[in-house]
This record gives structure tokens, sequence and C-alpha cells, in this order.
């Protein structure tokens, strides 16, 4: 089976975690772990974004220098991903030794294709994109493009900038990047972000700078020191620093190609820029690009500039970790906007998971208790849920294949609702104990066994809660798709434990 290797855009320092940042972040987690459930050999990445004129900046601004102020915030980074049980393999930083050597080795191939060349610039810039912009790109303070000084962006002014750098000759790949993409029509999910990109390329592709000799705080490029390696070849290469590219060729072999998640806000840079620079550097362009919209408050995205950023620390003492988790996974498809409100987070959270989840685990092992006393049955082979536990995995599993965790949930969902609809038409409640009782609450009690499965990227915690529950041994995280998910395998004779209320209904 080939491996699956997954990774994060890496997140600048400038500020603490955010809202925005747990969001792509706690995606690349579920596929993560679903890819582990069907047993493939998974690699999950995140990190940090290290070096460049705006790092520098804030650390001239808090007084201290740039090192001391990305050792101060990395490190919250990690922290927040740990309480947020994020499942990484690998946390990088772009001032590591190991990311240096890759992003010259990256480097010194394009030097050598010929494709980065020394040239003069002129030019009005972002600090915040750290991209150039031409006039009929900026807008003006109503959003007019093509009339203003700002930001399309970030609504900021942009600088002007001039001094000798190195060049990245884009212009040449048109054809080339072109030619992949219609080799390659599923590489950019959802279509219509891949869209964007490939109207990017036919578009017309500007060559872009990679050197500044006014900045301090980089990478020095190797053939000519004095200059120093600015954004995307360093950013970008954390991909390949991660897998071993320029130092351990076996570990390089074993992971790349990657499963890049990316805002919408970065299209151009990793689908335009990176996959021309893999090119010009002979190597194997990644498998596919997932590309996510924003998570939006109050119509705006989520920004210290914006001043709306949002804690994700702080909704977990409101919501709980898997309440959380759950509800950035399964509101918004993937690739498109969503936007962010307390009301809807608990709104998410009382109707799929207190009324649905929650109180059909609840109202299981009630009726266990008291009618099969406290003993699990097994499932009748032929109950009409199977069929129902069939759909919501082949579902799930197609979703997640094509990196839509919120239909994933939604076909998992499937069986929750059906389970409770078959507990409706037969009342177990209301019957004597006996083998129609039983046969109801074994099917019920599979069904729980296979959810607990499904939804266990989403909400790790309680699936292995229930796991645990219904009287299930070892790890739910253990389990391998299919056969686990196959109806029939809750073994009847287990023990049933109530305990708490999974997700106590939470009032505004």
């Amino acid at each position: 089976m080939s491996s699956t290797y997954v990774t994060t855009p890496i997140y600048y320092v400038n500020a603490e975690p955010h809202l925005g940042h747990a969001y792509t972040t706690i995606i690349g987690d579920a596929i993560t772990r679903w890819s582990r459930l069907t047993g493939a050999p998974t690699k999950f990445l995140t990190g940090t974004d290290e070096h460049g004129l705006k790092i520098q900046q804030a650390a001239e601004a808090a007084g201290v220098s740039p090192q001391a102020f990305t050792d101060d915030i990395a490190p919250k980074f990690a922290a927040a991903w740990d309480k947020l049980n994020i499942a990484n393999d690998d946390f990088i930083r772009t001032t590591e030794p190991r990311h240096k050597v890759a992003v010259a080795e990256l480097l010194q191939r394009c030097y050598d294709a010929g494709d980065i060349e020394l040239d003069t610039f002129a030019g009005k810039y972002c600090v915040a994109c750290e991209e150039y912009y031409s006039d009929d790109e900026l807008v003006s303070a109503e959003g007019v493009a093509g009339e203003g000084e700002l930001c399309p962006i970030h609504q900021r002014p942009v600088e002007y900038f001039e001094e000798e750098n190195y060049f990245f000759r884009l212009s040449r790949f048109q054809d080339r990047l072109l030619d992949w993409y219609a080799k390659h029509p599923t590489a950019m999910t959802p279509e219509h972000r891949g869209n964007e990109a490939l109207g990017l390329i036919r578009s017309g592709l500007r060559d872009f700078s990679i050197s500044r000799t006014s900045l301090e705080w980089g990478i020095p490029l190797p053939w000519d020191p004095k200059h120093v390696t600015y954004v995307w070849f360093d950013a970008l290469t954390n991909y390949l620093a991660a897998v071993g590219f320029g130092s351990d060729d076996q570990d390089y072999e074993d992971w790349w190609p990657a499963i890049h998640l990316i805002g919408k806000d970065i299209v151009r840079q990793h689908c335009v820029y990176w996959p021309a620079m893999l090119m010009s550097a002979g190597v194997e362009l990644p498998k596919r690009w997932a590309i996510g919209g924003w998570l939006l408050v109050g119509g705006e995205k989520m920004s210290k500039t914006s001043g709306n950023v949002v804690n994700p620390l702080d909704l977990i003492d409101d919501i709980g970790l898997d309440g959380f988790r759950y509800y950035v996974l399964a509101e918004t498809p993937y690739g498109s906007d969503g936007d962010f409100t307390y009301e809807g987070l608990v709104a998410r959270y009382n109707s799929d998971l207190a009324n649905n989840l929650g109180n059909l685990a609840a109202r299981v092992a009630t009726v266990v208790a008291k009618k099969c006393d406290g003993v699990g049955p097994a499932p009748d082979p032929d109950s009409p849920l199977s069929a129902a536990a069939e759909t919501a995995y082949t579902e799930s599993a197609a979703q997640w294949a094509e990196l839509q965790p919120s239909r994933a949930l939604d076909a998992t969902w499937g069986l929750i609702r059906a389970t409770n609809a078959h507990l409706e038409q037969n009342e177990p409640w209301k019957a004597d104990p006996g083998p129609d009782v039983d046969r109801v609450m074994g099917d019920a009690l599979e069904a729980l066994r296979i959810v607990a499965i499904l939804s266990s990227p989403a909400i790790p915690d309680t699936a292995q809660t229930v796991w645990e529950r219904i009287g299930m041994p070892g790890q739910v995280a253990d389990q391998h798709l299919p056969d686990a998910v196959t109806w029939g395998g809750y073994p009847g004779g287990a023990d049933v434990v109530k305990g708490d209320p999974l997700f106590p209904r939470i009032k505004l």
C-alpha cells in the first residue's frame, strides 16, 4: 500500500495561533487519522514559518532578536496542537538545520538548471502577503481593482521596493504547468478552486524575486551569500525538508510526494510557483492540493489585522475538545467559506452530538441495563441496520477520499439517525426482556461499534469512550478498514456501561 503524506501550511509566527490556524490543522489531523484506519503508512506534518521581513519587523517591534522572537512563539503553536489532540508526526521550524539543507539543495538545483538569474526589480509589495502586485491588481478602499494602492488580500497599503534580486523564471513554465494539470485533472480539489489556479496560469506568468540584500533574517543563497532567500523557496521547501530532501534519500523516497492542505489565499504560491520550482529542480510534483476556504467572523477573514481573532483553546472550555473538533470538521464543506458564530457552534453541538450521538449512546446503555442485565446481546446478522451501516461506510470512505470531512461525517451520522429511528420503531424500553429486545439492542450496539470507528478521525476521545462503554477491547484507532466495519463484529456478552453524558446539552 502506498504511503500518505499530509501537510498543512506552515504558520507565520508573527502572532499566536487562532481559530483560522486550528481549522486547517484539525482537517489535516482528521484526514490523517482516516488514512491510518485504512492501514496506509501515514505521515502528518505541520510547523511554523520563521523567516522573512514580517518576522524581522515583528521582532524589532517587540525589542528582541528574530530568533528569540520565534523561539517564544513557535512552541505556542506546538502546545496548541497538543491541546487540540493533533496527531502530527512532525513539527518543522524553518530555522532548523534540516530545513536550511533542503532549501540550499532546491535553490542550487534550480540555479544549475538555469532558471534562477540576477536582475533588478522595482515594484509594489505587500509585507503581510510577502508578494508583489501590479497596479491592476491593487484595489481601492472600496475593493475596486485597478483603482487604488491597497493589497487585494489584506486591504492595507503596499510599499515600493527597488533592489537587485535573483529571480525565478516562472514565465518559462506556463505551458509545462498547463500540460501537467491537463494530465492530472483531479490534482486540485475542489474543482472550482483548481480552476482559479488554472486561470492564474493561463493569464500569463511573471518571474518572481527569490532573494533580498536588504533582509538579514533568512537563509543565504548557496552561490551568492550576500543575498538572503526570500519567502517561497524558504517557506515551501519545508514540505521536502521534513522528509529528508537533501539529507536522507530513503526517508524522501518513502514519503514524497505529499497531499498539501492550503487556504485559498495561497493558491498562487502553492499551485503555480511550487510545481514550477519542483519541475525546475527535477522533483516529482505533489499528489494533490486540497484548497480550503476561509473561516470568517462577521463576514471577514480571521486575522490579527482585523481584530477578529478567536482563540480555539477558549472554545474548548465551553464546548469540550471533541465538540470543538466536530464543529470545525462538520460545519462547512471543505473548499467553501465558513462563517463562525458562537450560536452556530452551540446549535451544531446540541443537534448532532447531544441529541443524536449522545442520546443514542445513553438510551442504548439504559435499555441494556434494564432489559438485558447490563450485558450486550449480539446483533442480528439480517438486521435492517446492516444496509445502513454499509452505506455509512461506503459513503464516508468516498468523501474522506475526496478530502471532504463534513460530508464524510454526515454519512456516518446517517447510521446514527437510522439507529435512533430503529429504536423508536421497535420501542424496546416498553417490551419485556427476551429475544426480541435482545435482537434490537444487539443491532444498536453493533451500530454504535461501527459509528465509533467511523467517527474516530473527528472525535477520537469520544469514539474511544463509546468503544469502551459497549465493552469492546483495545483501541478504536487500531481498527482496520474495511474489515472492522463489517456487520456482525460486536461479539455480544460484554458488559455495557452508561457513564456520564457524552455531550451534555448547552444553553446559550
